[in-house]
């Protein structure tokens, strides 16, 4: 019975394995292809940077994302001692205004107080094109730290035409020319 039992757990962890997988390597369908998503599709601009005390730049990170109301954007940073987790939904009320919740978790692992956990949450009304910006470490220090700053830009997604899309300009049947 052991050999049975023993057997059985290892099929229900294979399983679990299995499954986590799945979850893990899945890729998002592209929303501008699914029908009636394109309408609704909205981009995201993310511009992350670490700034130090006299605002030098020491590292940036720009990336646009394509999302849909309601769909969140996860940005995730992992420094020497830092690991950031943050996720950006937009939403657009009936009445057109739009807002974005912005959620953010945050370990610190310091030398001398071992990891700690922040968390935040926040609801911010924008318009497209407004940019706003999101400090995960909190504001700028002057006690000589380094900062974060996350920029975002929400904006309505426009699908670039390709040439093959392109409307084809109507030609003259043998070659007459319309001009008098």
């Amino acid at each position: 019975m052991d050999a049975v039992t023993t057997t059985r757990d290892w099929s229900f962890f294979g399983l679990f394995l299995y499954i986590i997988s799945l979850s893990l390597f899945s890729q998002d369908a592209p929303l501008t292809e699914l029908p009636g998503l394109k309408e609704r599709a909205l981009v995201l601009d993310i511009v992350a940077r670490v700034l130090e005390v006299n605002d030098t730049e020491t590292w940036t990170s720009e990336n646009s994302k394509i999302t849909i109301p309601g769909r969140p954007v996860t940005l995730k940073l992992v420094g020497q001692n830092v690991v950031i987790l943050a996720q950006f939904t937009p939403y657009i009320r009936e009445d057109g205004k739009k807002f974005l919740v912005a959620q953010g978790q945050v370990w610190i692992d310091t030398a001398d107080k071992g990891i700690k956990y922040q968390t935040t949450m926040q609801t911010i009304p924008l318009e497209y094109g407004e940019r706003l910006f999101f400090f995960p470490l909190g504001p700028k220090t002057k006690d000589g730290k380094s900062s974060i700053e996350i920029q975002l830009e929400l904006k309505p997604y426009i699908k670039e035409t390709t040439p093959q899309e392109a409307p084809k300009n109507e030609e003259q049947p043998s070659g007459d020319s319309t001009q008098k």
